[in-house]
């Protein structure tokens, strides 16, 4: 048995990108970059106006008031083919080119238009209201580096680099054994002595959250002829395999045994801590096997702990991203811990964590309700409210 640091270690060093591929840019989102985006082509290409209103020339506007004859109009998309003539004036409209000649634009709200004629009264401001050509990137600038997710914002940029499609890290294709003959479908008839199901949802839930694609997802009784032939197939179409369930020691616990066959390496067995002690990782050649604990809160637990970094690391992200603790106080006092490192369900509001009173493995109502692990490392004393705890959101 080892402890929760090594295991996260462990994972640290094991959680590498599976590989690339091209994506276009409508699925990119939540994509981590392979590769730098960099800008295809200026922007803008060329100078264009800032405002609606009128593109003149600076010196046509030395003496006010002025009239200037409109010439003509300008519009996003349709470049004026000639020259501003001498001592007139464009209406032009945001985004459209500046004409040559033009060197200032002034907004409709400061002109005063009559017919043919716009007339300036007031005094010149401050700003051109011109984009100059390139003030927002050249060709060739980064725009956005390697090994960032792909967010809105970040779309945006590498669309307007003029990208088709983005050189990303490929997700972690997931398959999901939910084992247990007590096992049923939410929603139907349960018979006597059977629980719905509800682990694989959240593990299938968190795993779409860090990267992964859920390729299936089942629940298998615990008939061990019956559990290698769902191992060898989950296997043979995954990333990684999660296992809930069957990682203790009893008679129909076969977890671990299943994969026996296929060559099963084990990374950690166990890890001292609690909720989640009989959590595992190993290997079948290049496929990760994750077990989880039965119980669905030790399960979304550890999935929380080991799965999340452990799939943001395939996914193209440091590992680390998920271990993000930070520091909050206490609304609710808690008592000293015992030899084993403790993660605590609690919610969170404006003035701190409110640990769960009900902290059983078991406990799906609380575990509803929870926005936080609060990390309590062995033997740590009993915790005041307002004394201040690490936590990891959950």
């Amino acid at each position: 048995m080892i402890t929760f640091d090594e295991a996260a270690t462990l994972i640290g060093q094991i959680a590498t990108p599976l590989g690339t591929e091209m994506v276009p840019l409508s699925e990119g989102r939540g994509r981590v970059l392979a590769s730098a985006v960099h800008a295809d082509l200026p922007c803008p290409a060329a100078d264009v106006s800032a405002m609606d209103g009128y593109a003149v020339r600076e010196a046509d506007l030395a003496v006010l008031p002025a009239a200037l004859p409109v010439a003509g109009e300008v519009f996003a998309g349709a470049p004026f083919n000639n020259d501003l003539p001498d001592g007139a004036c464009l209406r032009i409209f945001t985004g459209a080119p500046l004409p040559a000649g033009a060197d200032r634009v002034i907004m409709q709200e400061d002109v005063r238009r009559e017919g043919g004629l716009a007339h300036f009264d007031q005094p010149l401001p401050r700003r051109r209201h011109v984009r100059a050509a390139g003030s927002d990137f050249q060709a060739g600038d980064l725009l956005v580096p390697a090994g960032v997710r792909l967010n809105p914002q970040r779309l945006v940029a590498a669309a307007a680099a003029n990208l088709a499609a983005v050189d990303v890290y490929r997700r972690p294709r997931v398959a999901i054994l939910a084992t247990g003959d007590e096992l049923a479908a939410p929603g139907a008839s349960q018979p006597a002595g059977a629980i719905p199901e509800s682990v694989s949802f959240g593990v299938a839930a968190l795993a779409e959250d860090w990267g992964a694609t859920v390729v299936s997802r089942r629940r298998c009784c615990d008939d061990l002829p019956l559990l290698r032939s769902a191992a060898a197939a989950a296997v043979d179409e995954a990333d990684v395999v999660i296992v809930t369930g069957g990682a203790s020691v009893g008679e129909k616990d076969f977890a671990r045994e299943m994969f026996v066959p296929l060559g099963l390496e084990l990374v950690f067995s166990k890890v001292a801590m609690k909720p989640g002690k009989p959590v595992w990782l190993g290997r079948v050649g290049d496929t990760f096997i994750v077990g989880l604990p039965g119980n669905p809160t030790s399960a979304i637990v550890t999935a929380r702990l080991f799965l999340a970094p452990l799939l943001a690391g395939l996914s193209g992200r440091d590992p680390g991203v998920a271990w993000n603790w930070r520091a909050v106080p206490l609304n609710r006092a808690m008592d000293a811990e015992g030899d084993r490192e403790t993660f605590h369900r609690a919610g969170i509001d404006r003035c701190g964590a409110t640990v769960a009173i009900d902290q059983d493995s078991s406990a799906q109502r609380a575990l509803a309700g929870a926005d936080l692990l609060v990390r309590r490392r062995p033997r740590t004393p009993a915790a005041a409210v307002g004394d201040w705890v690490e936590v990891l959101d959950l």
